[in-house]
């Protein structure tokens, strides 16, 4: 279907519903020569929620043991842990 830019321009909202509806384009014409296509969105496929992310993730080693370093925390001697007095308080 082809129409001018002006018929377009006053039927705009009508012709939008008809392509949702009818899912045919429209070619809008200036001085009858093609200008510009109207088409219909195609709709999103929407993925299942349940495994949607299998496959992503890939283990590179053990995230659960120790590294080896004593941490300023455990050791009490985190420069910023008592800021007042810079000293550690014991209970």
């Amino acid at each position: 279907m082809e129409i001018s830019a002006a018929q377009f321009k006053a039927k705009c909202l009508k012709l939008m519903d008809e392509i949702a509806k009818t899912r045919k384009p429209i070619v809008i014409t200036k001085r009858g020569k093609p200008v510009a296509k109207l088409v219909a969105v195609e709709p999103e496929r929407r993925q299942p929620l349940l495994g949607y992310m299998a496959g992503t993730i890939a283990y590179v080693g053990d995230v659960e043991s120790p590294v080896g370093v004593e941490w300023e925390a455990q050791a009490g001697t985190e420069p910023n842990l008592y800021p007042r007095t810079g000293k550690r308080r014991d209970k």
